[in-house]
């Protein structure tokens, strides 16, 4: 490559506006050009880990902020990314340390900081979160991506009204962004003299928002519309944000669908009765469920009990049954598995600490749960199948969940999970699996506390009825909502949307009868 050459290749800063962009493409053949001429480029190293884990390849992206980590030793940002790679990977334990590292070598950098400020709210850590996201914008005020970093995390602590006060902040300076829009959607109930419907869908009728930002706002003006009751243009708003969404992601449908059928056939009595000891020492508490469909409830009623503590969603249980499967001894000793489930999930909790682990996809673990934490308590959470479905579809979850965006591939998606819950509570012990319906807690919610406390063996406590009370955060969809009391207005609300659900209703008609489909 001649000199001349390298002067006309883009640099760094256009690899990094392209990914500012989406423009993952652009971003991986920017770094590849700026690494074939200089290998020990950490910048684009630490791009790489971020395009990476926009592709979902953990294994790549840990490579890349391993190499970056190297070839910067002082600097924080590759430590900040090899954080969130550990973190998504599962081990929450080092990505603390890693953070921990990191904030070390911070400085005043606001883009530092800022990015100390995400890491440490992925991990749960809200207030450190927010401490940084402050020192950001004291540093250089008016930064919209700042702005939105402190209103997010504001959301989880339950700060709602400062969280909208900064979301219109970032949008007054960047009205085209995204982000905040959706965020701010979400903060309250609209109501006719307080909204931004309009504002919306000007933006998107100017035609200038990337396919991602358009996505957000139809998913933004879902919400809004149908807290307005315009039921129709809701509805039109979240199947254009569908349609989009799905043209970027593939189908994982038949591997999904398949994987909860394999597991209905192998995880049997049997397999369970003729399984090794597992780990009896700890009884965490585990909620899961299809998203959307009541399991933040559950964990907050659970978690606001003076004996318990939440994980959030760990994810720490498939993260250490990788692991042990990667190793020469496989999964072939449950109680190595249980113990150091238990180290990875509650690692910053005093020994002996009962949790809740409210990461969804454990109900595909239900059986090995059982089997490596045999004290463990596993609840399955349900909600009346068109109801779940409604709320599922029109939620954006930021890449996960690719069955969301598609009526045929969520109503079968619903089934299998159906079939699988059928199957856990004909092989799981009922003192170890407990099936709570979301409606039965909406009508009565004493009695069900009452009996989820009572299934945990744990005495009865008054603080879990004012769960809303609760300072402690929430990193869920469900962040505002439970903010207030329990309410019904969410039940039956797919009602209103009959019509449009038809292909929904038609496919999980295929297994479910009539009478629970009205």
């Amino acid at each position: 490559m001649t000199v001349s050459d390298r002067q006309t290749l883009p640099g760094i800063d256009a690899a990094r506006r392209a990914f500012s962009a989406g423009d993952i493409a652009a971003t991986e053949r920017i770094c590849a050009g700026i690494l074939a001429d200089n290998a020990d480029d950490w910048a684009a190293w630490s791009l790489l880990t971020e395009t990476a884990l926009q592709r979902g390849r953990h294994d790549a992206a840990i490579v890349c902020a391993d190499r970056a980590v190297r070839l910067a030793p002082v600097s924080a940002i590759p430590l900040i990314l090899r954080a969130k790679c550990l973190y998504l990977g599962g081990d929450s334990r080092e990505a603390f340390s890693a953070a921990e590292e990191a904030a070390e070598r911070a400085g005043t950098e606001p883009d530092t900081l800022d990015a100390l400020g995400a890491i440490f709210g992925l991990l749960g850590l809200h207030g450190r979160a927010r401490e940084f996201f402050i020192r950001a914008i004291e540093a250089r005020p008016g930064v919209p991506q700042y702005l939105f970093n402190l209103a997010a995390t504001e959301r989880m602590s339950g700060a709602l009204a400062d969280a909208e006060a900064h979301c219109d902040a970032a949008i007054a300076r960047d009205p085209h962004y995204a982000l905040a829009h959706y965020l701010r959607s979400d903060l309250r109930v609209q109501s006719a003299d307080r909204n931004h419907v309009d504002d919306m869908e000007a933006l998107i009728a100017d035609g200038k928002l990337s396919q991602p930002s358009e996505i957000l706002l139809r998913f933004a003006l879902g919400k809004e519309c149908e807290d307005l009751e315009l039921w129709e243009r809701a509805f039109e708003h979240v199947r254009a944000g569908c349609d989009l969404q799905r043209r970027s992601m593939a189908s994982g449908r038949a591997d999904a669908v398949a994987e909860i059928d394999r597991i209905i056939r192998l995880h049997t009595r049997d397999w369970i009765a003729a399984a090794p000891p597992g780990h009896a020492a700890a009884a965490p508490v585990f909620v899961t469920g299809l998203p959307r469909t009541g399991t933040t409830l559950v964990e907050r009623i659970i978690a606001s009990h003076p004996a318990m503590s939440s994980v959030g969603e760990a994810n720490a249980f498939a993260a250490e049954l990788a692991r042990g499967m990667a190793e020469p001894a496989g999964t072939a000793d449950p109680a190595r598995l249980g113990k150091r489930y238990v180290d990875a999930a509650a690692f910053r909790l005093p020994p002996g600490a009962r949790f809740i682990d409210k990461t969804l996809e454990n109900y595909l673990h239900c059986g090995l749960i059982h089997v490596a934490l045999p004290a463990a308590k596993i609840i399955l959470v349900q909600r009346h199948p068109l109801d779940a479905g409604w709320a599922i579809l029109k939620a954006h979850f930021q890449g996960k969940f690719p069955f969301s965006y598609d009526q045929v591939e969520l109503a079968d998606t619903i089934l299998a999970f159906r079939r699988l819950s059928r199957h856990w509570q004909a092989t799981l012990p009922a003192n170890a699996l407990m099936v709570v319906q979301y409606e039965k807690i909406v009508a009565d919610p004493d009695r069900a506390s009452r009996m989820i406390i009572d299934f945990l063996g744990l005495p009865w406590a008054d603080e879990v009825l004012r769960f809303h009370e609760s300072r402690a955060p929430s990193a869920t969809a469900s962040a505002v909502q439970v903010r207030r009391p329990i309410y019904a207005s969410s039940v039956g609300k797919w009602r209103h949307h009959a019509k449009n659900l038809a292909p929904l209703r038609a496919r999980l008609s295929r297994e479910i009868p009539e009478s629970e489909l009205v």
